[in-house]
């Protein structure tokens, strides 16, 4: 049997360790017969989902229940398809759930539906709506607080950061993380740099950032602006297009976040600022932990516990994200293999890899 409380993992923060547990309940299956466990992921845009979140809880959970069986869905960034897959689920015997939500309130009634029908749920990497059982993350707020501050860092290391307007790209407004990476950049930046143009991006969409930016240099004069913040990588790649083809000057400070490999390659080359490095696999076996826990009917525990309306203290493991720039690429995501020196260093950046001591 799995008890969380003694699991915790390295690099979590967000509040005392004795944060309240969910009430433990009769248990959905044992480790020695096995259960199912359902895994619902939002979308492939993003280089993460696939390639470390589904490998790394999958492998987990078989190393805590080796019989418990791992079903698994992508959304491809459809609330409604979500919203199908866990009705799938149900039907399949699924009565455990770790769900990454495409739209956090639309999959409330899902989860009401799923909770209604004895199964258990956990939120993962975004804060669901409904009766959830669990969450894990990241410590969202200071995400963008961290954005924001090496936006600011970089804006003032070329001179007055009121000299020009900024303009600020944020995530989709249906993800709950990308308000809170959204207030804590907002937290850093306001009143110390002029927000010329800011919008919120549907879906992430990369193309669509590509297109904002464009119409914001436009509307603001390219050669005035002096820096932008993206929320996100895939963002961060449309932005730096628009911002080459309109001509903002070479080196214009630009964030990003999800350490994506184009983005690594962008700071070698100078043309993305720093991205939010997080340590997916602690995520993910926190989420291993909570679900087989939650399966086996023990009390699950949390660094800090979190509301998301229900009026009711959620456990959640939340972990630290950490800074990459130029300087720490080699002790950061080549350090824990997120990225190999091999992956980074393709012929187009192997001068730049060079100079920063990546060989």
């Amino acid at each position: 049997m799995v008890s969380l409380a003694a699991c915790g993992t390295a690099g979590q923060s967000g509040g005392s360790s004795g944060a309240s547990p969910s009430g433990s309940s009769s248990a959905i299956g044992t480790v020695d017969q096995g259960f199912k466990i359902g895994l619902l992921l939002p979308e492939t845009k993003t280089a993460r989902y696939e390639k470390f979140d589904k490998p790394y809880i999958t492998e987990a959970i078989k190393g805590l229940c080796p019989k418990c069986e791992v079903v698994y869905n992508n959304a491809n960034q459809d609330p409604n398809q979500q919203q199908q897959q866990v009705d799938s689920m149900l039907t399949n015997g699924v009565k455990v759930l770790i769900v990454d939500a495409v739209d956090a309130k639309a999959i409330a009634s899902s989860i009401t539906k799923a909770a209604g029908q004895g199964a258990k749920i956990l939120a993962y990497d975004r804060l669901a709506s409904g009766p959830i059982d669990g969450y894990t993350s990241f410590d969202n707020l200071q995400v963008g607080k961290m954005q924001g501050e090496a936006l600011l860092d970089a804006i003032k290391a070329g001179g007055d950061p009121k000299r020009g307007p900024i303009v600020m790209i944020n995530g989709s407004p249906t993800d709950p993380n990308a308000g809170d990476f959204k207030k804590g950049a907002h937290s850093v930046l306001d009143g110390q740099v002029t927000i010329g143009k800011e919008y919120d991006t549907p879906d992430w969409s990369p193309d669509q950032a590509n297109t904002e930016a464009a119409g914001a240099f436009t509307a603001l004069g390219a050669d005035k602006v002096i820096g932008v913040y993206s929320a996100n990588d895939g963002m961060a790649g449309g932005i730096a297009k628009a911002m080459s083809n309109a001509g903002v000057k070479a080196g214009t400070p630009l964030t990003g976040q999800d350490a994506e490999l184009a983005a690594i390659q962008r700071i070698l080359l100078g043309t993305q600022t720093m991205t939010i490095y997080k340590p997916i696999k602690p995520e993910a076996e926190n989420a291993a932990q909570m679900a087989v826990a939650l399966g086996t009917g023990q009390a699950v525990t949390g660094t800090t516990t979190v509301d998301n309306g229900t009026n009711k203290a959620i456990p959640a493991q939340i972990i630290t994200p950490i800074v990459v720039t130029k300087d720490n690429i080699k002790d950061t995501v080549v350090k824990d293999g997120f990225w190999t020196v091999q992956e980074i260093c393709t012929p187009a950046v192997e001068a730049a890899c060079k100079a920063a001591g990546l060989e």
